[in-house]
C-alpha cells in the first residue's frame, strides 16, 4: 500500500487486527516525512469536535486505572444522527493515544448493530481504561451516509497533564479511516 504523508514530520502508524484463530494484536511503527518540521503542541482539552458538517460531543471523564464511561453524541446541522451505519461491525471505534509516548488503546462500543438493543445513534458509548494520568488524543471513527469520518478530541486523565516528551511524535494527526482493524471480536 502506498502512503503519502500530509506534511514533514514524525508519524506513528498502527495496525490493529486479529489473525484467524488468534487473539487481537496491535503493531506500530514510526514513519518520517523529510522536510522542515516544527513540533506542534497538543490541542487544548475539548468536549466538542466538528468534522464535515457533523458535531460530536464527548461526555465522561477518563480516570487512570479504572473503566471510564465515555459517550459520544453525533449530530448534523443541529439534529441528532439516529441512522449511523455499521463500520467494521460497530457504530463507532474509539482510539486513544497518550501524549508523549503515543501508547495506544482501541476501544469498541457498548453493544453492536443488530443486537436488538443498541440504537444507531445519536449516542455511542464506550468503556475505556487508560493506564495513567496525562493528556490523551481521542479519535472516533463513525460512518454516516456511506462515508467514514473521524472526530478528534483532547482529553485529560486524572487532573494535571503529564510532561510531554518533545522528541516523540505528538498525536495530532487523524488516523486514517482505512486502518486495518480486522476482526473485532477481541
Amino acid at each position: 500500500m502506498k502512503l503519502t504523508l500530509p506534511e514533514a514530520g514524525a508519524y506513528r502508524a498502527f495496525a490493529d487486527f486479529a489473525p484467524e484463530g488468534g487473539s487481537g494484536l496491535t503493531l506500530g511503527t514510526d514513519l518520517h516525512a523529510a522536510g522542515d518540521y516544527e513540533s506542534k503542541a497538543l490541542p487544548v482539552a475539548n468536549r466538542t469536535a466538528t468534522v464535515d458538517g457533523y458535531t460530536v460531543e464527548l461526555e465522561g471523564t477518563l480516570t487512570p486505572g479504572a473503566s471510564s464511561k465515555l459517550t459520544l453524541k453525533v449530530s448534523k446541522d443541529g439534529r441528532p444522527v439516529t441512522d449511523l451505519q455499521p463500520y467494521l461491525g460497530a457504530y463507532g471505534h474509539l482510539v486513544a493515544l497518550r501524549a508523549g509516548d503515543l501508547a495506544y488503546l482501541h476501544v469498541h462500543p457498548d453493544g453492536e448493530p443488530g443486537d436488538g438493543t443498541t440504537p444507531a445513534g445519536p449516542e455511542v458509548t464506550f468503556y475505556a481504561e487508560v493506564p495513567s494520568r496525562g493528556d490523551y488524543r481521542l479519535f472516533l471513527d463513525f460512518q454516516h451516509e456511506g462515508d467514514v469520518r473521524t472526530a478528534a478530541f483532547t482529553a485529560r486523565a486524572g487532573g494535571a497533564s503529564a510532561p510531554v516528551a518533545t522528541s516523540s511524535p505528538t498525536p495530532t494527526a487523524t488516523p486514517s479511516a482505512s486502518d486495518s482493524h480486522g476482526d473485532h471480536n477481541h
